[in-house]
């Protein structure tokens, strides 16, 4: 393993060059902070040195505060963990150095690598070094002073936008902004740094000390102006989020009482915020997204992914032309199949729409998307699938044409193809009932719109080899998406899970409770629709199907609603057909439709379970719970079985699938804030007044009476089926 150090190294000309060394990204650990508090003081004592340039090894700056860190203090509570940088580093031992200061960079210079830089007296950069301070997507605000001198480099406006959007630039817009002083090419990078720093120190080149200047932020007036529209967004856009105010705060700060007590105010606001609950859940869903990539026995057995170079799409619909899509976006030949001339042109056009939707919204290069659809080839039947490495069946829910399909494409395809299908609820083990390729058969559900969504839920059976898992997972990663590996069970881990979640909207409609209220609440959660607009949304057809689905494997706790059945016989189809609880507008947003009442009323009639035929009172908070925490009561049923691999696998994949706020952590890691006791007492006392869709689970139950959290490994539980 490489060493983690910082290096000094003077040279004839005196000029001290100080190197960060911790790859990959050159990380600012604990001992890289110290280490350059030691070698910054040593430069500064030599009589040898005249000057002085930091820089990072291995083509990088640095990505910035080692986030291993936080982790360590969410789990201890102790924040004096994190050392002095702010103050004692970059304004005391950088900024106000004896000699100048010159950061040469290259590759990334980004969050406290960049407020390093900021620190030193110029900045010198290679050709598209990545710039940024994305430290708000933590939950925390910079705390190395970028909050007071990237607006006094360049300007409050771009400031605000790279801070609170954690948008990156890179260093040819530095440049133009004034951020980078000079761009030269990499193999130039040091000489000419060196040469910098020397001319400051003859006073050939202004010595400049970022935290002093003001010519960029303007009028007071004007900042202030600036501030108060830039408070109005974030109020809108991340009204849970406390770090976007802040931050904002804090930038008003220096301006209003000088650089340095915004230095100070940052360095105190910034301890508060990383112990808040928002960056605990942002930093828990940051690691937990990159422990998907390790899957026992398929990612530490020394396989090596195999190459796949052309894919068969079975199905042009909805979610087959958006798999088509991210596949020959990714430069995969892709060959989709339709079962008639007419189903496939609508194919065709599906992923031709998809592809120029891009274009259109400057996400994709005109070239790029010629390029793109230059691989998708129509075919109607399957000449062309003796060569695939992969087929991905994409049909409508229906086990007889899946499991025929599956019989077919094992004859024609070779030996080493995988057979994989998106199916989002039937068990594998009954699609593929009928092969006997069982080894190479493996879930790829991908969730809609298939081109966007980032989630792929990959579902192995207990056949499915390892080579096959490591595959799919390189192909997904190849595409852009998160692979997550789970067991084979009806609605496998998301959809299982998700399952409770529009029949505990259904219950409470049925309790009483307004519709557009409960699609209110959630929203002020944090999710972007509440579950009566995603219904109309995803369409009725999709409700009915699933909630079937699962009332035939889950029937002791299911919660059967007549709604959707009399929206439906009324001639309502939510957004399909303009009408369903909102009414939709070309081109407007979705209106509540008051006159669904007389529907909710029928069914309130059928189901027949408000007390004494009166609507309950419930609070915003209990319909948030009586929603939410039947979802996780599931959750704890399939953490139970071993669906998953581990706990934080279910939190990524229900942000990232069901779109569940990811500053909450995901769905595990916030019942465990929330307290299984609260959710365990809260669902014993539902059960008992409504029945056995809230009784709790066996797991629940066990964590909730002994203490542990629901994300802590289980000590003695069958070996997970994600792991067989």
């Amino acid at each position: 393993m490489a060493e983690v150090k910082v290096t000094l190294e003077v040279g004839n000309d005196g000029v001290a060059v100080i190197t960060m060394s911790n790859p990959p990204v050159n990380a600012l650990a604990i001992p890289i902070i110290a280490g350059l508090k030691e070698k910054f003081n040593e430069a500064t004592r030599r009589n040898d040195v005249k000057a002085i340039v930091l820089t990072g090894k291995g083509g990088r700056f640095s990505g910035g505060f080692d986030i291993n860190v936080f982790e360590k203090v969410h789990k201890t509570g102790d924040v004096s963990l994190m050392p002095d940088v702010s103050v004692d580093l970059v304004v005391n031992t950088i900024e106000d150095s004896k000699k100048p200061i010159v950061a040469a960079i290259e590759g990334l210079a980004l969050g406290g690598g960049l407020e390093l830089a900021l620190g030193c007296h110029a900045r010198v950069a290679a050709p598209r070094a990545q710039l940024g301070l994305p430290e708000l997507s933590l939950g925390i605000i910079p705390g190395f002073g970028g909050t007071q001198r990237l607006p006094r480099l360049v300007g409050l406006s771009k400031a605000i936008e790279m801070m609170l959007f954690s948008k990156p630039i890179f260093s040819e817009e530095g440049k133009k902004l004034g951020l980078i002083d000079s761009i030269v090419p990499s193999k130039e990078l040091l000489k000419v740094s060196k040469a910098w720093a020397l001319d400051i120190a003859e006073v050939r080149k202004p010595w400049i000390r970022s935290l002093h200047r003001t010519d960029k932020i303007g009028s007071l007036s004007e900042a202030r102006e600036i501030l108060k529209v830039a408070r109005q967004q974030a109020r809108k856009s991340a009204p849970n989020m406390p770090q976007h105010k802040v931050c904002l705060d804090v930038i008003e700060e220096g301006i209003v009482h000088g650089g340095y007590s915004g230095v100070l105010k940052e360095a105190r606001d910034f301890k508060v915020l990383v112990l808040s609950d928002t960056s605990k859940g942002l930093v828990h869903v940051f690691f937990a997204q990159r422990a998907t990539s390790k899957v026992p026995n398929v990612t530490n057995i020394g396989l090596k992914p195999r190459h796949i170079k052309k894919v068969a799409v079975i199905g042009g619909g909805l979610m087959g032309s958006g798999i088509a899509t991210a596949l020959i976006l990714s430069n995969i030949y892709v060959v989709l199949k339709e079962i008639n001339s007419e189903y496939l042109l609508k194919g065709i056009k599906l992923v031709e729409a998809n592809v120029q939707g891009l274009v259109t919204k400057g996400k994709l290069a005109r070239d790029k998307a010629s390029k793109a659809l230059s691989l998708l080839k129509g075919v109607l039947d399957y000449a062309d699938f003796k060569d695939v490495d992969m087929v991905i069946e994409a049909v409508i829910e229906n086990i007889s044409l899946k499991q025929a399909i599956f019989s077919e494409i094992e004859k024609v395809c070779p030996s080493h193809c995988i057979l994989a299908t998106n199916t989002s609820t039937i068990d594998l083990d009954i699609i593929g009932e009928k092969t006997s390729s069982k080894d190479r058969i493996v879930g790829a559900h991908f969730f809609s719109p298939a081109h966007v969504m980032p989630l792929l839920e990959i579902v192995r059976t207990e056949k499915t080899s390892p080579q096959v898992i490591l595959d799919l997972m390189t192909v997904g990663k190849i595409i852009k998406k998160v692979p997550v590996v789970v067991g084979n069970c009806t609605g496998f881990a998301v959809n299982r899970t998700f399952f409770p979640y529009n029949q505990g909207a259904q219950f409470l409609v049925n309790l009483g409770v307004d519709v557009f209220r409960i699609d209110r609440v959630i929203r002020s959660f944090g999710f972007p629709i509440g579950p009566f607009q995603l219904q109309d949304l995803a369409g009725y057809g999709v409700y009915v199907a699933t909630s079937k689905v699962f009332a035939d494997a889950f029937p002791d706790r299911i919660f059967k609603s007549p709604l959707v059945d009399l929206l439906i016989k009324s001639g309502r189809n939510g957004k399909n057909n303009g009408k369903g609880y909102y009414i939709y507008g070309k081109g407007s947003q979705p209106k509540p439709d008051p006159t669904i009442q007389p529907i909710i009323e029928e069914s309130q009639r059928i189901t027949n379970i408000m007390p004494d035929g009166k609507p309950v009172s419930v609070t915003d908070q209990e319909i948030l719970e009586m929603i939410l925490f039947p979802v996780v009561n599931e959750a704890c049923r399939v953490l139970d079985e071993g669906i998953v691999v581990r706990a934080s696998d279910l939190d990524i994949a229900s942000v990232l699938g069901m779109s569940f706020p990811n500053y909450r952590g995901g769905l595990v890691f916030w019942a465990d804030m929330v307290g299984p006791k609260h959710v365990y007492s809260s669902l014993k006392k539902w059960s008992e007044l409504y029945g056995n869709f809230f009784k709790p689970s066996r797991f629940l139950e066990d964590r909730a009476t002994k203490g542990i959290l629901l994300s802590e490994p289980a000590s003695s539980s069958p070996a997970p089926k994600a792991r067989l």
